[in-house]
């Protein structure tokens, strides 16, 4: 029998220990034992980019319903089902694929018996891994809410500032780049520049941007000078929190 291999792992699981290397072993070992060739694995780390979970799904949903008659795909292969299988949505599409093309969902960890019970137990599974997941994203947004209410922002930090490993205060004054921010609002309000002489001035002194784009542009300066973040303000959700940072 012919399968294909899936496997996903979420950031914080892969900072709990839980490895995509640990789902391929367990995954191979078990098409190995029951001599299953394995025709193509699909593997995401979602810490790689933003809803790279959500493009190899689609990937693999199209790949299997477009290959299944062809390469004898019957079946596929994952750890366990909330690996695969997060939201009803994705349950009702891949019992699709059973139904059209009679590609099966096979775990390691999870079996389901034939019939109406074999039915009941995926979709109470499917279920209680939507519920995880939902959860998940609310205790994700509370905890973002709450980190803006005490001042500090989500997310990677603006130039002129560092994301820290401190809980008491996760973003702090880069060291060189706080040094031109400054220099920037200090500039800007003497009413004497235009963007264009300002970013002259700036590589005049020796300002750098990026290491990449050294030079101010327009752009940059626009975003730094129209920010209300450099103005100790914080804005989430419509509401403006007073901001912890500063130089």
């Amino acid at each position: 029998m012919n399968v294909v291999i899936w496997a996903r792992v979420s950031s914080r699981e892969q900072k709990e220990g839980y490895s995509i290397d640990a789902q391929l072993r367990a995954c191979r070992d078990r098409a190995i034992k029951n001599g299953w060739t394995v025709e193509r694995e699909f593997v995401v780390a979602e810490s790689a980019k933003r809803g790279a979970e959500r493009v190899a799904f689609n990937e693999m949903f199209r790949w299997v319903k477009a290959n299944a008659k062809r390469e004898g795909i019957k079946a596929i292969l994952s750890h366990k089902l909330d690996r695969v299988c997060r939201n009803m949505r994705d349950a009702v599409r891949l019992q699709e694929l059973e139904d059209v093309c009679g590609v099966q969902l096979s775990f390691v960890d999870n079996q389901f018996g034939p019939g109406a019970a074999g039915a009941l137990s995926f979709n109470v599974m499917a279920a209680v891994a939507q519920y995880y997941s939902d959860n998940l994203r609310s205790e994700v947004l509370k905890g973002m809410d709450e980190k803006v209410r005490q001042g500090w922002p989500t997310g990677l930090a603006l130039f002129g500032y560092l994301n820290v490993a401190d809980k008491n205060e996760p973003v702090q004054p880069h060291p060189e780049e706080s040094k031109a921010v400054v220099r920037i609002f200090n500039l800007y309000a003497t009413g004497q520049y235009t963007f264009k002489s300002l970013a002259q001035k700036l590589a005049d002194e020796g300002f750098i941007y990026r290491p990449s784009t050294p030079r101010f542009c327009r752009s940059s300066l626009s975003h730094i000078l129209n920010n209300r973040f450099y103005a100790g303000e914080l804005h989430r959700n419509g509401n403006v929190h007073q901001g912890s940072t500063g130089f």
